[in-house]
């Protein structure tokens, strides 16, 4: 490629505009707040919602103006939209990796509040000293300091597996101690 003639650095083909399309030209950045009314329409018709379409708006503005952006035609619209629909598609791919979350029923947290309140510290504390020793040291890595089950197994020098059904056993322990279901499965306190 050869250099261009007016000094930039920018090869003379691209300045030009290759072939015999129309020559290049840079983005205004000056021009884009005429675009603004366009673009949150066709956002709000991606996202279904206005508030989400106002972000999107600003997260392709923010793109667009990162750096300097050459455009072969003459209006603006066609790129933008176009850059409206990518940052629209790269927010639908981050937010496919990302965990689902489940707002709890107000049942569920009821009924949890319920057992939480009906249950003393000291109490639950003296059902879990009185389990055996190894459901108890189980219980209180997991439950108490919140170690997962493959750091409590390192501490407690017991393969993995083991420390599942321990837990299990020392939760069902604690559970008949303070007089609940023998049945217990979630973390006592």
């Amino acid at each position: 490629m050869r250099a261009a003639t007016d000094g930039s650095s920018m090869p003379a083909s691209r300045q030009r505009g290759a072939g015999s399309g129309p020559p290049l030209r840079q983005l205004d950045p000056m021009a884009l707040s005429g675009h603004i009314a366009l673009l949150q329409r066709a956002a709000w018709a991606l996202c279904g919602s206005r508030h989400e379409a106002e972000d999107l708006v600003q997260d392709t503005f923010a793109q667009v103006l990162m750096r300097p952006r050459l455009l072969r035609s003459d209006t603006d619209v066609g790129y933008l939209l176009r850059a409206l629909r990518n940052t629209h598609t790269t927010h639908q791919r981050a937010s496919r990796r990302r965990p689902v979350t489940v707002p709890l029923v107000e049942t569920d947290s009821a009924r949890d509040a319920e057992v939480v309140a009906s249950v003393d510290a000291r109490e639950l504390m003296a059902a879990i000293a009185a389990a055996p020793k190894p459901y108890r040291d189980v219980v209180v890595a997991v439950d108490i300091v919140g170690l997962s089950y493959r750091q409590a197994a390192r501490r407690l020098h017991t393969p993995e597996a083991t420390i599942t059904s321990r837990l299990s056993r020392g939760r069902q322990h604690v559970a008949r101690a303070l007089g609940g279901p023998a049945n217990a499965s979630r973390p006592a306190g």
